[in-house]
């Protein structure tokens, strides 16, 4: 595929994607305090670093990192001071490498002559939850460090399962597994590569899992609380059946592009719109012995302004939270009813990669938040 200059758009793409490389690491090694510490280190390194060691604030002073564990000591320490999660600019940066990688892959796709079909979508689908599940490994690896236990995964080899590194890790994964089938069909091995696909992500989300509660039989530190995975889970195939029946009943112009993959949208997001209510406004009832706190920026401001115009009975009965799960399952409605049959005719492959990061960003992060709660970590 060529422009109508005459440019491979896949080795533009990969020219930029080395310039850009270069640039960066070039402009951290010359500048290393105003490039690498002040940007790299405090939107990205830092609240990784933080993340780690399950420090409230890591704290980058004259070349050096420290971590503090206590909201006292991070507000009076000196330098520059980071939290774990994400902040606007992160949110940003990442969207926007999501988008360049997104295209990347579509190039990728395009060379290994990847037939999109929703075969191949529900293949993925146990990837995108095993994103999630790996996230709960690091977190039960930080749990570990705050009760000063030996680290199941030292640092900075457990930096490969926190955000943002796991995506590409993730992708790294899902692609040697694709590559890996596609070898096998085309020597006639397997007769199709989906469901061998499907089942290196089940297989490897299986032992992830399996590790999970393993740790949690095992450990005093990890706990189990069934109650907020089946009330998740529940919760989010009785919205998700719901808008299947009332989609095909009153409005099926709704779903008519996407079918199934439409309401396994849905599903995913309501997943993680139905942890996250659980872990920020019901983790009491439910037991579990930890408070937890929003993370990202769009769950924090809908915390927030719902804790400012809801009145405060209200919300002591009821908690803060809710409305991210009606935006949640909002957006996906509104994304599946965007994604109608002309666009998948009309440019499958870009239709089917938008839609597949579309449930990995919302099945990845409810997941690990459903796992995380479940363990009580």
């Amino acid at each position: 595929m060529n422009t109508s200059d005459g440019i491979d758009p896949a080795r533009a793409w990969l020219a930029a994607f080395v310039t850009a490389f270069v640039a960066v690491v070039g402009a951290a090694i010359a500048f290393p305090q105003r490039v690498y510490d002040g940007f790299l280190w405090r939107y990205f390194f830092g609240p990784v670093d933080a993340d780690a060691h399950g420090a409230t604030c890591a704290v980058r002073s004259g070349g050096t990192t420290e971590r503090l564990y206590s909201q006292t000591a991070c507000a009076s320490a000196d330098g520059i001071v980071v939290t774990p999660g994400y902040t606007t600019v992160s949110t940003i940066s990442y969207a926007l490498v999501l988008i360049f990688m997104l295209v990347g892959v579509y190039f990728l796709l395009d060379r290994l002559d990847v037939e999109m079909s929703p075969r191949f979508y529900f293949a993925l689908f146990p990837f995108m939850l095993l994103g999630g599940a790996l996230r709960v490994v690091e977190d039960v690896n930080a749990t570990f460090v705050r009760e000063d236990l030996p680290m199941l995964i030292p640092y900075p080899e457990v930096s490969v399962i926190i955000s943002p590194f796991i995506y590409f890790v993730m992708f790294a994964i899902t692609l040697t597994a694709l590559i890996v089938g596609i070898v096998l069909d085309n020597r006639g091995v397997i007769d199709e590569y989906e469901p061998f696909l499907g089942g290196v992500g089940a297989l490897t989300l299986a032992v992830t899992v399996g590790f999970l509660l393993y740790i949690s039989a095992t450990s005093e530190v990890v706990g189990f609380y069934p109650t907020v995975s089946i009330i998740t889970l529940v919760g989010a195939t009785a919205i998700a059946a719901l808008f299947w029946w009332a989609s095909n009943e009153y409005a099926p112009y709704i779903n008519d592009g996407t079918g199934l993959m439409g309401a396994l949208v849905v599903w995913g997001h309501s997943v993680d719109g139905i942890a996250n209510v659980l872990s920020l406004d019901w983790a009491n009832a439910l037991g579990l012995p930890v408070t937890y706190g929003s993370k990202h920026v769009i769950n924090a401001a809908t915390v927030r302004i719902t804790s400012t115009v809801q009145p405060a009975w209200l919300s002591d009965s009821i908690g803060t939270a809710w409305p991210f799960l009606l935006l949640k399952v909002a957006a996906a409605v509104a994304v599946v009813w965007v994604f109608d049959e002309q666009i998948f005719e009309e440019s499958p492959t870009y239709a089917y990669i938008l839609f597949i990061a579309i449930l990995a960003v919302g099945l990845g992060p409810g997941t690990r938040d459903m796992l995380r709660a479940t363990l009580g970590i």
